[in-house]
């Protein structure tokens, strides 16, 4: 059956990956934003991919660049499709872009995500990394509490 799955790469392989996907007739999205003038995967170390699983499953988690795909003790998890088209209805000219909030959370906190693809979703404020630019948070979806690692100016408390 096919459908959308999320792919964990090894460090900074995410564009390499993508185009080996693609070369092998492969769809896959790798979201991109820029930084100055340098472009940037949006999701370090993710990207997307559509593919017949179990059918291709050897094809795409052996790929060179490949660390995993993400699912658990029973294999990948399939994402909803509309997920991936959320996150494209967000690009300006092929880039995701960053709006600024501002916000000074407590570890413990209901935090939501204000802006950018993962907009709407709920999760817990973990850790202020500051001096990247960036928070963790805990979130559960996709039948998994993950941890995501997001820019600081993209969150917001959540109204209880």
């Amino acid at each position: 059956m096919e459908s959308w799955f999320v792919v964990q790469t090894k460090p900074k392989k995410e564009f390499h990956v993508e185009k080996q996907f693609q070369e092998a007739g492969l769809l896959c999205y790798s979201p991109r934003m820029r930084e100055g003038s340098l472009v940037k995967p949006f999701f370090t170390g993710y990207l997307f991919i559509f593919f017949d699983h179990p059918a291709l499953y050897k094809l795409v988690k052996y790929t060179r660049g490949v660390r995993t795909l993400v699912g658990n003790d029973g294999g990948p998890i399939p994402i909803d499709g509309s997920w991936i088209d959320e996150i494209r209805a967000r690009e300006t000219d092929g880039y995701i872009e960053l709006q600024k909030y501002g916000l000074e959370p407590s570890v413990g906190d209901v935090i939501e995500v204000a802006a950018g693809p993962l907009k709407g979703l709920r999760g817990v404020f973990k850790a202020d990394l500051s001096d990247q630019g960036r928070v963790l948070i805990l979130l559960n979806c996709v039948s998994y509490q993950g941890r995501l690692l997001i820019e600081k100016d993209k969150i917001k408390k959540a109204i209880t």
